[in-house]
């Protein structure tokens, strides 16, 4: 569920869009307006859709956890509101790699502290080294220390882990180990500096494919985890018992007994397996470790499961099935910290018929399974599965017995169960991450329940986006690895993605202007057809048929009217069909590989793009003629749309920084084109709604516009530009795709690369509609608020906000004054403003109904000097909340 991230954004990247330096431009004419608009921010909501190899729960807070994803960054747990917290969100376009997270750590000496070991990939196709992110608050801000080598967490065996590791008693003392023969590091000042190991024995040697030239699957996957035996340490000093994981196949543990200063090879080890995980149940004196012949997270063949005596130096294999009926690898291991005799692990590379989880209350003595077979094909579960929160994991599909829908995993690579709470288990797959309540049902013949536990991690890939002006749907998505949605409502999940066919990958997408209800998209699929159309504004769709050589999804465009499509598939020349695809035909005059698009008005006109050239068809797409128009970048990472209602109107952005970038208009269909000069760069353009008065539709790119790189908005033709982003939100990389809406005026649907589709709303509500007025409900309300935790000049709140009153409010906006003057830095599950000390805090799309009786709560961390006191008043609008 995963390589086509690689694929599909990667090796965009790797072309040439963030290498070198900025070229020399002309001083932008125009004028820049930066964080001139207030927008607030939200996903589209799709709830999971990527691997999440990495559950970290913090060992002595109750409640403290964290997610790290692979190309989506990392998330922290919201308790009260069973949601996900982003972390990330601030990585900017330069580092974009550092959406990757190799490895998360949750301070146990001071919860607070969490630290993020980041970085995508540790070939070419990261231009940057890795770093060490630390913070104080829990992820709400960063400090950063940039590494002398890159990481990897979107590279092979990334599953593995946690390559860092905190000292449990000397929390200053941190170890990171690294990929690529790097070693292993250590810091000694909370993760500010760091420095190798230089006595540590053993780099490493596994690598997934030698012959590898990418160097994706040729590099060494190195030192994979730290753990420590923390009865080996007294609080302030630090632990003398360390263990460390290396991708070596005959030397896959090390110890030290002198906290670091020497190591040497665990005794008597088994050797032809890596060692995935390490867990150390230090009460019973057991470590235990999950082998797989592979580094994961997609392949495993053979996998055992052993325990070490941490006393007495001796090895058990505790396997709980033979090595001749192993078809997987082991991972996923946890041990339950309120009765450690209880362990658990994941068969993590069991695609078919499934995932299997197992769980023993013997210290591995005996095992059980979460399914086993009555008799073959039928099986027998120890759980139930409920995706109803996220309908579309069942992928639509009926699988035969022993197969079943939905499936209770694959890579299942994360495993942890709560070290306060027996009964709640979570683990993460290559699309959601799944959990339970009742975990301890297993133990006593019944069936525990198994719940997606993903609301608020959005981890899908976008390659396009369209918005169109009327039917059913709000938006279209083209995803990585899920296909892709039609959202009718961007605050729910959709019941399923896109199917019949179902591809892995959508990489294009399109729909007839003035017949919105035609639909295409193409993608994807090892066999099949690579593209569909729909008849209903995507609600159903149909195949059509590949031309001959069609190996991949490539391009697509439909006819302004829905007549005719034009298709510039991979694998193939570009084509054209009347019709529904049934039959095609080969155009003329434009290379293979060329993007295409369609005019907006006129029904036979289309447009193309190739390594420098522009190329219009008249006819339909049977014959293209090459414009001669100059200036344009001489490379491929280029995108071009055409504005509705107006014929001929193109607009074209993209380059590469070592020749031209940045973003041209043509009003003549092609025939020629002005470049911006108040654009530095541009990677994505698109359109929306009108602002109130104006003659033009609303422009949104990605772009560097007055040396600032961020999410723009123009209201008059390019003439001038607004940064409607900040630095708290820029998502990594942003340039695959972008749309306004056409229906809101100031909605903007932007692209990233791992966070999911992000929309934007304004608070601009003169701008032609869309943006709303303040909530004023009116009834009885009271207000909790607590302060959940508190440092030096910073602490954490929650406020439950209850509607006492005898109606139900459609919206909520509360607001107090701090006696202290604190200061709020990042709140959730709420929109916020601050002035002076006054705070405002509005409901966002999804929590905006309260019920008479209910409630609803938002939480915020803060900094604070001399005194924390609490606010003695909250008012719902004009209404006097009781405080609680």
């Amino acid at each position: 569920m995963r390589r086509t991230r690689i694929l599909t954004a990667v090796l965009a990247l790797a072309a040439g869009l963030l290498a070198g330096t900025p070229p020399a431009l002309a001083t932008p004419t125009g004028q820049v307006a930066l964080a001139a608009d207030t927008y607030t921010w939200h996903n589209a909501r799709i709830d999971g859709g990527g691997f999440v190899p990495g559950i970290v729960f913090n060992r002595t807070e109750k409640n403290l956890a964290y997610a790290r994803t692979d190309i989506g960054g990392a998330y922290r747990w919201s308790e009260s509101t069973q949601t996900w917290t982003p972390l990330l969100d601030s990585v900017g376009w330069d580092d974009w790699g550092h959406t990757g997270v190799v490895s998360l750590a949750s301070d146990p000496v001071a919860p607070d502290k969490v630290y993020a070991a980041v970085g995508t990939y540790t070939n070419s196709w990261d231009p940057t080294n890795g770093a060490v992110l630390r913070s104080a608050d829990r992820g709400a801000s960063w400090q950063k220390t940039d590494l002398p080598f890159k990481l990897g967490g979107n590279m092979p065996g990334r599953g593995m882990g946690e390559r860092l590791a905190i000292d449990p008693n000397k929390d200053s003392v941190l170890y990171l180990g690294a990929p690529s023969g790097k070693g292993l590091w250590r810091s000694t000042d909370s993760g500010v500096t760091w420095s190798q190991v230089t006595n540590f024995p053993n780099v490493g040697n596994y690598v997934q494919d030698s012959t590898d030239t990418t160097g994706y699957a040729s590099d060494n996957q190195g030192i994979v985890w730290v753990t420590f035996d923390e009865s080996t340490g007294t609080a302030g000093t630090a632990t003398k018992t360390v263990y460390v994981g290396v991708a070596d196949k005959d030397n896959a543990v090390y110890r030290s007994t002198d906290a670091g200063a020497t190591w040497t090879r665990l005794a008597g080890q088994p050797t032809g397996y890596l060692a995935h995980k390490g867990v150390l149940d230090a009460k019973n004196g057991y470590l235990y470790l999950a082998y797989s012949d592979k580094g994961g997270p997609y392949d495993g063949g053979k996998g055992r499961l052993w325990r070490y005596a941490t006393a007495t130096g001796t090895w058990t294999d505790i396997s709980p099935v033979a090595e001749a009926d192993t078809y997987y690898g082991f991972s996923g291991l946890t041990v339950d910290r309120q009765h450690p005799g209880t362990v658990m692990a994941t068969a993590y590379s069991s695609w078919w018929p499934d995932t299997q989880l197992f769980r023993s209350t013997d210290s591995g003595a005996t095992w059980t399974k979460a399914w086993d077979y009555t008799s073959y094909p039928n099986r027998s579960n120890r759980y139930t599965i409920d995706v109803s929160s996220s309908p579309w994991l069942t992928f639509g599909a009926n699988p035969s017995p022993p197969e079943q829908t939905p499936k209770l995993g694959w890579m299942t690579e994360s495993l942890e169960i709560d070290p306060f709470d027996s009964d709640r288990m979570m683990y993460g797959t290559g699309a959601t991450l799944y959990g339970t309540e009742d975990l301890t049902k297993w133990d006593s013949g019944g069936q525990f329940t198994v719940k997606p536990m993903v609301q608020g991690l959005e981890e899908t890939s976008v390659n396009d986006l369209a918005a169109p002006p009327s039917g059913g749907a709000q938006l279209f998505s083209a995803l990585g690895d899920i296909g892709g949605f039609r959202h009718t409502d961007l605050t729910k999940v959709p019941s399923m993605m896109y199917t019949s066919p179902t591809f892995t990958t959508t990489t294009s997408l399109d729909f007839a202007e003035s017949n919105p209800d035609t639909v295409v998209r193409v993608g994807n699929l090892g066999s099949g057809p690579h593209i569909a159309f729909s008849t209903d504004n995507g609600a159903n769709w149909f195949a059509g048929t590949d031309p001959s050589g069609v190996s991949g999804g490539g391009t697509v465009a439909a006819g302004s009217d829905g007549s005719r499509f034009l298709w510039s598939p991979a694998g193939a020349g570009v084509q054209y069909t009347t019709g529904f695809g049934s039959s095609w035909s080969a155009s003329s005059g434009i290379p293979a590989g060329a993007v295409v698009e369609s005019d907006r008005v006129d029904p036979k006109t289309f447009y193309g793009f190739k390594s420098g050239k522009f190329y219009v068809s008249s006819d339909g797409g049977a014959t293209f003629t090459a414009s001669a128009a100059t200036g344009l970048p001489s490379g491929d990472s280029v995108r071009f749309k055409a504005l509705p209602g107006t014929k001929g109107d193109v607009w074209l952005a993209g380059g590469a920084t070592d020749g031209a970038y940045g973003l041209w208009h043509s009003t003549n269909g092609g025939t020629t084109f002005t470049r911006l000069a108040n654009v530095d760069q541009a990677d994505t353009i698109g359109f929306g709604k009108a602002a109130t008065g104006a003659s033009y539709q609303t422009l949104y790119t990605s772009a560097k516009i007055g040396g600032i790189r961020g999410i723009f908005r123009s209201t008059d033709a390019g003439s001038t530009w607004t940064r409607i982003n900040d630095d708290a939100h820029q998502w990594g990389w942003t340039g695959a795709a972008i749309t306004g809406d056409p229906r809101v005026y100031g909605r903007v649907y932007v692209s990233t690369n791992g966070r999911g589709v992000i929309y934007g709303d304004t608070s601009d509500t003169g701008g032609g509609g869309g943006g709303g007025t303040d909530p004023t409900p009116t009834g009885a309300c009271t207000v909790a608020y607590t302060v959940t935790n508190q440092w030096t000049g910073g602490f954490q709140a929650d406020v439950r906000l209850t509607n006492t009153g005898s109606a139900s409010w459609s919206g909520w906006s509360l607001g107090w004054s701090f006696p202290n003057g604190q200061t709020v830095g990042q709140l959730w599950n709420a929109d916020w403003t601050q002035s002076g000390a006054a705070v405002t805090a509005k409901n966002v799309s999804w929590n905006g109904t309260v019920a008479a009786g209910s409630s609803v709560s938002f939480g915020f961390t803060g900094t604070w000097t001399g005194s924390n006191t609490r606010p003695t008043a909250f008012k719902l609008g004009d209404q006097t909340c009781t405080v609680a």
